[in-house]
């Protein structure tokens, strides 16, 4: 498993992390280094925090933080659980906790950074599907009969409870998803400290940031959807209102900065 990423491999022989040798994550200046998810499990547990707006929703991520530091979500529906992005550790007090609040029945990921050990993920909870794009295929490090891979540009999953968007962008396969008022980001869309604004990245470590034409594809992507609230990656980055509006206006700021006065984004209204 690498260290800085939290992707696990297949094999104890791997040299190089291919995703974080791509510009959009990064090797450390001191170099590759690895873990196992037993050594994760002596030093980290998973915290599990309800959300305080609506207790469907349950925040799960690793203390001490590891590798990228993102959260899952476990999201509550009528029709069975999702799990909303992966965290590199699971053990055996994370699956009771888990099944406790009803177990898992699909896994969905937004793009490579977050696939972690989504495998094993899988495995605890009966072999439920984890849906990846296919245009992100090149990114998983351990193919398994698990991985649903999906195309187009969006996919209803637990008999249309929620539907996963392609939006492109950071990566070519990255998604949100969304269900009933709300909409799951992941870094597709990056939610602002402020919680005011949204932006757009490449590389968010390496500050790449995205052409103005990519992020017409992300508003193009989500503009049929109705939400007023934005899940991002991070604990603190929820978005309780207003939240289509947010990215419509931060889209907009966006390719103004990049000086692009003409973008027809800039004509966009809700």
């Amino acid at each position: 498993m690498c260290v800085t990423c939290g992707t696990q491999f297949p094999s104890s022989s791997q040299k190089e992390c291919p995703i974080c040798l791509d510009e959009r994550q990064y090797v450390p200046a001191s170099g590759q280094k690895w873990t196992t998810l037993r050594g994760i499990q002596e030093v980290h547990q998973n915290k599990f925090e309800p959300f305080e707006n609506d207790p469907r929703l349950t925040s799960i991520f690793s203390t001490p933080t590891f590798a990228i530091g993102q959260r899952g979500i476990l999201i509550r529906t009528p029709k069975g659980n999702i799990l909303w992005d992966c965290i590199s550790l699971i053990d055996e007090e994370t699956i009771s906790k888990v099944k406790e609040l009803g177990g898992l029945n699909a896994i969905a990921i937004s793009h490579p950074h977050y696939y972690s050990s989504m495998v094993e993920w899988s495995k605890a909870f009966n072999d439920i599907p984890v849906y990846i794009h296919k245009l992100d295929e090149q990114w998983i490090m351990n193919p398994d009969k698990r991985l649903t891979l999906w195309e187009g540009d969006t996919l209803d999953i637990l008999d249309g409870e929620a539907t996963m968007v392609r939006c492109g962008g950071h990566f070519d396969g990255s998604c949100v998803l969304h269900w009933e008022n709300k909409l799951f980001v992941g870094d597709t869309i990056k939610v602002l400290p402020d919680l005011n604004f949204v932006s757009f990245m490449w590389s968010y470590p390496n500050l790449v940031p995205l052409a103005p034409q990519a992020i017409g594809e992300i508003w193009k992507a989500v503009k049929p959807f109705q939400f007023d609230e934005m899940y991002g990656a991070w604990v603190s980055h929820n978005l309780l209102r207003n939240a289509r509006a947010i990215v419509l206006k931060s889209a907009q700021r966006y390719v103004r900065a990049e000086n692009h006065p003409n973008d027809a984004i800039l004509s966009e209204s809700l």
